[in-house]
C-alpha cells in the first residue's frame, strides 16, 4: 500500500493575515444624492468578493454600480446601493447590520446575534443546521417535484423549505426537512439510508439509461452552513445545464447594443497578463451575485471588474486570472467560461406566470401544491417556499406541461382546489410565450438560452471607466485606514 505525506499547515496561519488586518467598512450617504455608497478594504482571499456580495443580496439591496480591485494581497470595493424601492439606506440598525456582516471572520460566518440589531426580518439563504437536506438534481421532468414531495409525506418527512430551478432541460432542487411526528432533525442513518432509496427510486423511474441524474440526503452538520441559492448554481453547473447555450443569429456592434439576450465577449489583456471578460445582458436583482457564483466556482479569480446598468440592460466587465495564474488562453477555455457566465445568469430568470401562496404551514403542504399543479396540466419552472410557524409563504412559476402560458381558467381552478392566499403575478420578465404549439417532448421549462457567444473584441468596454475610478478608489481607501 502506497503512503503518501503531505506538509501540515496550523489552519490559524491561513486566517492570520485577516486577524491582522481585519476588514473596514465605510458606509456614505453623502456622496450621492441617489443612493447609498458601501466601500470595503481587507485582506484578499479567494471568494471574498462573493461573500460580500452575498451579504448585500441576502439583505434583498440592488447594486446598481460596482468598482473593485485586488491587485497584490489587498481587496478593495465599492458599491452603489438601494433598497428594493430605490432608495438610499437610512436605517442605522441596517448600516450597523451591513458593517458588521461584512467585517464578521470569514471562517466564523455572520453570528447569530447580529440579526436581532434589525427592526425587520433577515432571510439569509443559507442552509439551517436544524434540518435534514435534500439535494436533488436531474432531467427536467413534468411533476417530478410533485412525485418527490409526494414520497416525503408518505414517509413522515415534514418539508420546511424548498427551493428548484429547471434551465435548459435540466432540473435541480434543494430541500429541508424534518421528522414529521417527533420534529427536528431526521438523523438515523437507517432511516436516512430507507429515505434516500425510496427518492432515488422515483428519479430513476423518471430518467433513460445514460441520463444524468443524482439524489443526495444527509443529517445537519454542526456549524455548517451553506448557501442555498449558491449551491444550486453548483448543482446546476455539475448538471452540465450549460451545454445547450448558443449564440444567437445577429452580429455587429448595433445588433449586440440593441439586443436584449446575454452577450459575452473574452479577449487578452497581456500588456496586464489578465483575460477581460465582458458582459452585455438584462439588467435583474442579484444579477452580480449570478456572475461571481460562475467565475468563483469555476476557479477564477477577479482582479478587477467594474459593473454598471442603464435603462434595463447592464454592463460587467473582470480582469480575471486562473487561481493558478494562468489566463484562458485555448479556445476551449473560453467557450466553456461563455457558456457557463450565460448559464448562471439566464437559469435564475424563471419562465411562465408566478403565484404567490400563503396559506396555513402542514405536513404534506408541498405534495399538495404540487399534486394541484400536475393534475390540471401545470408544470413548473421554478419554486421557493418557506415556513415561519404556522404559515408557509411561496411562490411557483408555471407554464402548461408544453412550456405555454398557462390558461387562465385552469389557475383559477387551481386556487379553487388549494385554497388559502394566492395571488396571480403577471408573467417573469423577458419571457415570451410560445404562439405556435407543436409538438414535443414535455419539459418543466422551456428555457432555451437564445443567448450570444462571442469571443471577439467588444465594441463597448468599461475599461476606461474602471481606470478613471481606480485612482479614486485609492484616495477613497486611503481616508479610510487613516
Amino acid at each position: 500500500m502506497e503512503t503518501t505525506y503531505q506538509p501540515y499547515i496550523d489552519p490559524e496561519f491561513e486566517s492570520l493575515i485577516e486577524r491582522i488586518y481585519p476588514p473596514r467598512v465605510c458606509i456614505d450617504n453623502e456622496a450621492y444624492q441617489d443612493c447609498t455608497l458601501v466601500k470595503a478594504d481587507s485582506a484578499n482571499k479567494h471568494g471574498i468578493l462573493l461573500e460580500m456580495v452575498q451579504v448585500l443580496t441576502d439583505l434583498d439591496l440592488v447594486i446598481s454600480k460596482s468598482y473593485i480591485s485586488s491587485d497584490g494581497g489587498w481587496f478593495m470595493d465599492v458599491f452603489h446601493v438601494t433598497d428594493q424601492l430605490g432608495n438610499k439606506l437610512t436605517d442605522e440598525s441596517l448600516i450597523l447590520y451591513i458593517q458588521q456582516a461584512l467585517c464578521a471572520n470569514r471562517r466564523r460566518g455572520v453570528s447569530k446575534e447580529l440579526p436581532t440589531c434589525l427592526n425587520r426580518e433577515v432571510r439569509p439563504r443559507h442552509v439551517s443546521t436544524e434540518h435534514t437536506t435534500l439535494e436533488m438534481t436531474g432531467t427536467d421532468r413534468p411533476g417530478l417535484l410533485s412525485e418527490i414531495s409526494a414520497v416525503l409525506f408518505e414517509l413522515e418527512c415534514h418539508v420546511t423549505a424548498a427551493l428548484a430551478w429547471t434551465h435548459n432541460t435540466r432540473a435541480a432542487s434543494i430541500i429541508y426537512m424534518e421528522d414529521g411526528f417527533r420534529g427536528g432533525p431526521i438523523t438515523d442513518p437507517k432511516r436516512l439510508a430507507h429515505v434516500q432509496e425510496q427518492l432515488e427510486n422515483v428519479v430513476e423511474a423518471r430518467h433513460g439509461m445514460g441520463e444524468r441524474r443524482s439524489v443526495r440526503l444527509t443529517a445537519p452538520a454542526p456549524g455548517q452552513q451553506t448557501h442555498t441559492e449558491r449551491r444550486l448554481h453548483q448543482l446546476m453547473y455539475a448538471n452540465i445545464d450549460y451545454e445547450p447555450c448558443q449564440g444567437c443569429n445577429g452580429g455587429g456592434a448595433a445588433h449586440r447594443n440593441n439586443c436584449t439576450k446575454t452577450h459575452v465577449f473574452i479577449e487578452s489583456c497581456e500588456e496586464k497578463g489578465y483575460s477581460v471578460v465582458n458582459v452585455r445582458s438584462r439588467d435583474r436583482p442579484k444579477l452580480l451575485f449570478d456572475t461571481l457564483c460562475a467565475l468563483t466556482d469555476m476557479q477564477y479569480v477577479v482582479f478587477h471588474a467594474v459593473v454598471s446598468s442603464k435603462g434595463t440592460m447592464a454592463d460587467q466587465e473582470y480582469f480575471i486570472r486562473q487561481k493558478d495564474g494562468c489566463t484562458l488562453d485555448t479556445d476551449s477555455e473560453r467557450h466553456k467560461l461563455t457558456q457557463c457566465l450565460i448559464a448562471a445568469i439566464e437559469r435564475r430568470v424563471s419562465h411562465g406566470l408566478r403565484l404567490d401562496i400563503r396559506t396555513h404551514n402542514r405536513m404534506g403542504l408541498l405534495s399538495d401544491l404540487t399534486r394541484a399543479f400536475r393534475e390540471n396540466g401545470l408544470s413548473i419552472s421554478s419554486a421557493e417556499i418557506g415556513t415561519n410557524g404556522d404559515r408557509a409563504v411561496g411562490s411557483f412559476y408555471v407554464t402548461d406541461a408544453s412550456g405555454y402560458e398557462a390558461n387562465p381558467q385552469v389557475i383559477e381552478q387551481v386556487k379553487k382546489e388549494i385554497g388559502g392566499s394566492i395571488v396571480v403575478v403577471n408573467k417573469s420578465p423577458g419571457w415570451t410565450p410560445k404562439t405556435s404549439k407543436t409538438p414535443s417532448a414535455a419539459s418543466i421549462s422551456r428555457t432555451s438560452s437564445g443567448s450570444s457567444i462571442h469571443e471577439d473584441k467588444p465594441r463597448f468596454s468599461l475599461g476606461s471607466l474602471f481606470w478613471s475610478q481606480l485612482e479614486r478608489l485609492s484616495n477613497n481607501f486611503s481616508s479610510i485606514r487613516s
